[in-house]
């Protein structure tokens, strides 16, 4: 979200059908607006875009270009309904930033923008504990992005496990006979939680305990942030 002018703003949305859209919202920044509440981050809404670019025309360098915000409706107010809860909001703020970061414009993302409106209501709902939402998140959103982390094998020959080792660059789990030097050991329940919040098995991630939560935390967040090639603005921030 970027200012504009004086009482305008640019709004990035992730859209169900045409990924992620950057749009002009007109005097969301005066406190009379009529939707500028549900355009905060988080807002999980129905909205009209108006295209400034005739049907079928792309701006220059092959970019949609900024529509305009003509109309919305709220389907949930997630942003506002976590805004006084500092660790649930910081996790909803790494969620959007990762969500940027995996989309390019214009190019559908269904399963991601399930996955984020899945998070955020989940956040809300405070149905889990938010951070193995943010976790679970990071490591279904990698999944989903190609990146997904090997678990239950090898991740350089194949042989299934349990392994012992783990290694980002590696690309997940890897057995004593590829360890690469460098590689952790973490705790066989560290990596079955991991397994269970990729697969949505939240009655093993629930009866989880804080070391293994706090370790498969560093695991995902290592594994996400080396693929992405630099850091979350927002990660350092989380309350864990």
């Amino acid at each position: 979200m970027h200012k504009l002018g004086e009482a305008d703003r640019i709004i990035t949305l992730l859209t169900r059908r045409h990924g992620r859209v950057r749009a002009v919202g007109k005097g969301v920044r005066r406190t009379t607006s009529r939707f500028g509440a549900q355009l905060e981050p988080g807002s999980h809404i129905d909205v009209q875009l108006y295209s400034r670019l005739p049907e079928g025309q792309a701006a220059p360098g092959g970019r949609r270009g900024l529509d305009v915000v003509q109309q919305t409706e709220s389907l949930g107010a997630f942003g506002a309904q976590l805004a006084n809860d500092y660790g649930r909001w910081t996790a909803l703020s790494a969620i959007c930033e990762t969500a940027e970061r995996l989309t390019e414009e214009g190019e559908p993302v269904l399963r991601l923008y399930l996955l984020v409106v899945g998070a955020l209501r989940s956040l809300a709902e405070r149905s889990h504990d938010g951070s193995l939402v943010l976790d679970a998140f990071f490591i279904r959103a990698m999944s989903a992005s190609g990146w997904e982390p090997a678990l239950t094998e090898c991740a350089k020959c194949g042989a299934p496990g349990p392994h012992a080792a783990f290694h980002v660059a590696a690309g997940g789990a890897v057995c004593d006979a590829c360890r690469p030097p460098g590689s952790s050991r973490p705790q066989p329940a560290t990596i079955a939680l991991m397994v269970a919040l990729l697969s949505g098995d939240w009655a093993v991630a629930d009866a989880s305990g804080e070391s293994e939560r706090r370790e498969a935390s560093g695991l995902v967040a290592a594994h996400l942030q080396w693929h992405l090639e630099r850091g979350l603005r927002s990660l350092p921030l989380v309350d864990r």
